[in-house]
């Protein structure tokens, strides 16, 4: 009769131990990884949701772009938002709509880039957005979207983003025009997005990278 040969105890807990390294090891990266794909994929929502409103509001005042169809402030901003998307609260500014405190990506304070003077709104899929009308050539809005509302980190790059809206309906990063070009948007990264005195940059290399996180 052929023996049969049983793994010992030592070879079992240096068998257990390489797993547990192994996962010491690569379970933290997936973590992270999961966690970023979640903030990008709540970011998709918000600008789905938002481009869709966009068409439609152009659509239905018959214009060619946002101006004619008169989007060209923060009271009609205010209108547009309660019109076309579910809202579940209104904040007179960002406070209680928006965190208080935010970071950069480098760890410094973020907190006074914000303008805060501004209606925000809490959306009823949890995330909160702020229209700023702030035209600059073709530039309309800046909107200010965290997508996770008052939860943190509250780090700009990671659940805090800077969308903007041009008046031919487009939504990109912070350029002169839209679409970006892919080297305005690297540029727009490089310049803003892990700069304090800046807004805007992490969501233009979001859509170059194919809606994912990969700074």
């Amino acid at each position: 009769m052929k023996e049969m040969r049983a793994f010992t105890l030592a070879e079992v807990l240096v068998t257990l131990g390489i797993i547990g390294v192994v996962s010491a090891m690569t379970v933290p990266s997936l973590m992270q990884n999961y966690q970023r794909q979640s903030y990008v994929t709540q970011l998709h929502k918000v600008y789905n949701e938002t481009n869709q409103a966009l068409v439609q509001y152009i659509n239905e005042s018959n214009a060619i772009n946002l101006s004619e169809a008169g989007l060209n402030s923060n009271a009609a901003a205010e209108t547009f938002m309660k019109k076309y998307f579910r809202i579940v609260q209104t904040c007179d500014s960002t406070a209680n709509c928006f965190s208080d405190n935010y970071k950069s990506l480098s760890g410094a304070d973020y907190s006074g880039v914000m303008d805060k003077n501004v209606k925000a709104f809490i959306l009823a899929n949890g995330a909160s957005i702020r229209f700023n009308y702030a035209k600059s050539g073709d530039k309309l809005y800046n909107v200010a979207v965290d997508i996770n509302g008052l939860k943190g980190p509250n780090i700009h790059g990671r659940d805090l983003f800077f969308m903007f809206i041009y008046n031919n309906g487009l939504i990109d990063d912070r350029g002169e025009s839209a679409p970006m070009t892919e080297d305005a948007r690297n540029t727009a990264y490089e310049e803003k997005c892990q700069k304090v005195s800046n807004i805007g940059g992490c969501f233009g290399k979001i859509l170059n990278d194919n809606w994912e996180m990969t700074y």
